[in-house]
């Protein structure tokens, strides 16, 4: 995923590698440099933190998995092709879930994820073929945001090689959100509460809380 033939790409691999070992917030970023074999000075001139290590390992996915995208086919429900893209997402972070498992359990997350995480939700609209730009995409990237986040963690528990219960969940809230929409125009594009409370939705997506209404 990463080019360790450089420090950009050893640091963040090195990372991953180190999160898959011991709990994230057990590492420091002593542990990532020497496990990337470069300084600390070395490792500053990449990253400020390992918060822009964690921004740059979901670049790295996201670049997996639009790699993978392709044209949607004629017709196409857009439910449907983001249900395909976000699977992708989860297929292309398999084989580091014990590394991301260990970052999402280190705690609260730090403030400054919060632009790469829309970030990588509006790339994976973009990826189906739905606009996210001006207001509207707003609305839509947070409320994919939401649905992957609730999905997310389902995600981290299912232990099924066909993840069974992450495509489940993940078919489920779509068509929840599917079914607020007057005309299907895109994911989440007229969820009410996102639209009505946005500031607060985007604070339950990176704190983690739940709807009560979620089983």
């Amino acid at each position: 995923m990463f080019d360790t033939a450089i420090p950009k790409g050893r640091i963040p691999d090195a990372a991953l590698k180190l999160a898959g070992e011991r709990p994230w917030s057990d590492v420091t970023l002593m542990d990532i440099a020497a496990a990337a074999n470069v300084t600390l000075a070395e490792l500053r001139k990449s990253y400020g933190s390992k918060s822009q290590i964690v921004a740059a390992i979901m670049r790295a996915i996201d670049d997996q998995v639009l790699a993978k995208a392709g044209a949607a086919a004629e017709g196409q429900p857009k439910r449907d092709l983001v249900f395909e893209v976000v699977m992708s997402r989860f297929d292309a972070m398999t084989p580091y879930k014990a590394a991301i498992r260990s970052i999402a359990a280190a705690g609260a997350v730090d403030t400054t994820l919060i632009a790469p995480f829309l970030n990588s939700q509006r790339w994976m609209l973009a990826a189906a073929g739905i606009d996210a730009d001006g207001p509207g995409g707003l609305v839509r990237t947070a409320g994919l945001g939401l649905v992957y986040k609730q999905v997310f963690d389902v995600w981290l528990a299912d232990e099924d090689p066909g993840m069974s219960r992450t495509m489940a969940a993940l078919d489920m809230r779509l068509r929840r959100g599917e079914r607020t929409l007057s005309t299907v125009d895109g994911l989440a594009g007229g969820i009410v509460r996102i639209a009505t409370d946005l500031p607060g939705v985007l604070r339950n997506v990176f704190t983690g809380r739940r709807d009560r209404t979620e089983p």
